[in-house]
């Protein structure tokens, strides 16, 4: 098979070739500059967001302890108590179902996986009746400087304030 090109096929071969298609250097410098400048915008908006999901996270988890052991006390009939540490940022809940010594129930745990600040120890005392009998009934955690507070009423309702 012998296959014949016409001089006429030749000529616009090589004007087409001659046209380079794409993007020239200046574009691509232009539109990687756009991009790292707005890259460089959003990582503080992404970091501060980090940072308070992590936050509300420890304070729901810390929430969500009290609220569970007053529960607990209320259900079992006996005084329940959660300690919270802030030497190891963990809490450990306790019952005292017959005796003077209160005990652990299940292991410590930790408050969050990132290193949060807890301003003071606190132990949160529970009657049967979900009454709260402590003397420290607030405590703060911090994170990354932003911070908030947790605090107990006598009934054992939690707030939080930022």
């Amino acid at each position: 098979m012998i296959v014949v090109q016409h001089s006429e096929d030749k000529s616009s071969t090589a004007k087409s070739s001659g046209r380079a298609r794409g993007f020239t250097m200046l574009e691509l410098v232009i539109v990687l500059a756009i991009g790292s400048i707005l890259t460089a915008m959003a990582i503080p908006q992404v970091r501060s967001g980090l940072y308070s999901y992590r936050l509300n996270s420890a304070v729901a988890m810390a929430k969500w302890a009290i609220q569970s052991t007053r529960f607990q006390a209320l259900m079992k009939g006996y005084p329940y108590q959660v300690v919270f540490s802030a030497a190891n940022t963990n809490y450990q809940i306790q019952n005292l179902p017959s005796g003077t010594t209160y005990a652990n129930v299940g292991s410590v745990v930790p408050l969050a996986g990132s290193p949060m600040t807890v301003n003071q120890d606190a132990t949160i005392n529970f009657l049967p009746n979900g009454f709260v009998t402590s003397s420290v009934t607030s405590f703060t955690i911090t994170y990354q400087g932003m911070t908030k507070t947790i605090a107990v009423s006598n009934y054992g309702n939690v707030s939080v304030t930022p």
